[in-house]
């Protein structure tokens, strides 16, 4: 690598949310920035104005933010390199494109719709590869162009692609990569609006920017002999490109939003933890070379490169996704654990309930091995929130005797003789009871827990018994009691 210092940016369209794989983009821009030492970018490619989403640059934003994503230069912390918004700076390329034109690299186009309709029309009946532009415009005279500029006739900038050469580039990914350039069209660089279309934009803002390496999805390298012809038009340094793959479905299609969640606000509303989707989005086309796949961001950041980057499309696979949210929950400690719980009790119908950190902290001690999501703290131990209502039908047919009744009667009085009963006391008071009943410690066991949760299975009895306390386990009991038939 060249000492030149590294900088490279993500550069999203702010179409109505950001998509995985924009995420895994700005994670690999991201994590190459930070282990070489660079700058790592934002910026706001916001100049198609008919796909423009209100409110969806604060959501990208936010989005990255969520992420641990954090922009060195970019829209609210600045630089010198800006304005970052690219409907803010159409002033430049429109300097830009006027000095191609004076080079004779570009020239105006005032061809109408409905001759550009007709010539592909005319082009498809051919069986031509692909719709092309026939450089009409380019042979107009001096004269008629200015006739026509006075005229305010409607007008485009278009590149001006010599015809009968390769564009060749060298791509950090995929290798030495050539083009006809017979297969490229005459793009147009300055739309009717008066903005720079994707690719004259791009260009201009990468090279301002000091962009030294442009990593971005696969569905672009067809843009880059384009990019390639306007930097060497302009006689500018290229940077170097990276296409990452693509990302799949199982299917092997293309990901999309008709195939399920693609938005990271899905999978944050979801109860995805940020760790997991950034150890998950990095595995999408990259691994050290090992077997290893938890990663947290430190460790993505000294392990990753692009040489270890796929060709071949990435699987999106949800139950790795799935697998990896367990496995970093299960690494969070018990008070980051409790601050999540505590925030999710505030979006549940248990927000006005007062649960104490001590109750909440023994509810995850004995739930950790048992939960995939912080969710799950909650929906999968009802019981701790709130007295059961109803008893799992299948445990009742299989658990609750004619004389289960008696049987916790008998429990409940035992428990009834102490002040406040220790893990062990319980245990203690199971054994005992058992043994004067003469009968199985699992004859018990089996009716209380579904007495005290209304479920045949949870954690450890003891743990369930002490954390829910003497008094409420035998409220519970006598409530079972009553409510249970057989």
């Amino acid at each position: 690598m060249n000492s030149e210092k590294i900088r490279v940016r993500f550069a999203p369209s702010p179409t109505g949310y950001l998509h995985v794989g924009g995420l895994r983009t700005a994670l690999y821009n991201y994590l190459f920035a930070k282990k070489n030492n660079g700058t790592f970018i934002l910026r706001i490619e916001d100049t198609d104005r008919n796909r423009y989403v209100e409110g969806a640059v604060e959501k990208l934003i936010k989005a990255l933010k969520w992420a641990g994503l954090q922009y060195d230069e970019g829209p609210e912390v600045g630089g010198e390199f800006g304005p970052y918004l690219q409907s803010q700076r159409l002033d430049i390329y429109k300097k830009y494109a006027d000095e191609l034109i004076a080079k004779g690299k570009a020239y105006y186009c005032f061809c109408s719709p409905e001759r550009l309709k007709t010539l592909r029309e005319e082009q498809e009946k051919q069986k031509l590869p692909q719709a092309k532009y026939d450089k009409h415009c380019l042979h107009l005279s001096k004269k008629e162009i200015e006739k026509n500029l006075s005229s305010a006739i409607p007008k485009v900038v278009r590149l001006n692609i010599e015809q009968n050469h390769s564009i060749k580039f060298d791509d950090l990914i995929r290798g030495h990569v050539e083009f006809e350039s017979n297969n490229v069209d005459d793009q147009i660089l300055i739309k009717g609006d008066g903005y720079p279309t994707y690719h004259l934009a791009n260009v201009v803002d990468d090279h301002l920017m000091k962009i030294t390496h442009v990593i971005r999805g696969e569905e672009w390298l067809s843009s880059t002999p384009k990019h390639v012809l306007l930097y060497d038009a302009f006689g500018w340094k290229r940077p170097m490109f990276a296409h990452l793959p693509l990302l799949l479905n199982p299917d092997r299609s293309k990901l999309s939003k008709r195939q399920g969640d693609v938005a990271v606000e899905d999978y944050r509303e979801k109860g995805f933890l940020k760790e997991a989707l950034i150890n998950f989005v990095a595995l999408l086309g990259w691994n050290a070379g090992d077997d290893r796949e938890l990663y947290n961001m430190d460790g993505l950041i000294k392990n990753f490169s692009l040489e270890r980057v796929n060709k071949s499309g990435a699987v999106f696979d949800l139950q790795k996704l799935h697998w990896l949210n367990a496995e970093h929950l299960r690494k969070k400690s018990e008070g980051e654990l409790l601050n999540l719980l505590n925030e999710e009790l505030q979006k549940s119908k248990y927000k006005d309930q007062f649960y104490s950190d001590i109750y909440l902290l023994m509810i995850i001690k004995s739930m950790k091995e048992r939960v995939s999501f912080v969710k799950e703290f909650i929906d999968n131990c009802i019981y701790f929130y709130e007295a059961p209502t109803q008893y799992e039908q299948k445990a009742v047919e299989k658990n609750w005797k004619p004389e289960t009744p008696e049987q916790l009667q008998k429990f409940k009085n035992e428990l009834a003789q102490y002040d406040n009963p220790t893990i062990e006391d319980f245990e203690h008071i199971i054994t005992k009871t058992a043994e004067e009943l003469k009968i199985g410690k699992a004859k018990l066991i089996h009716p209380l827990r579904l007495a005290v949760s209304g479920q045949s299975t949870g954690p450890g009895m003891f743990d369930l018994l002490f954390i829910l306390g003497k008094d409420e386990v035998i409220k519970r009991i006598d409530s079972a009691i009553q409510k249970i038939s057989v």
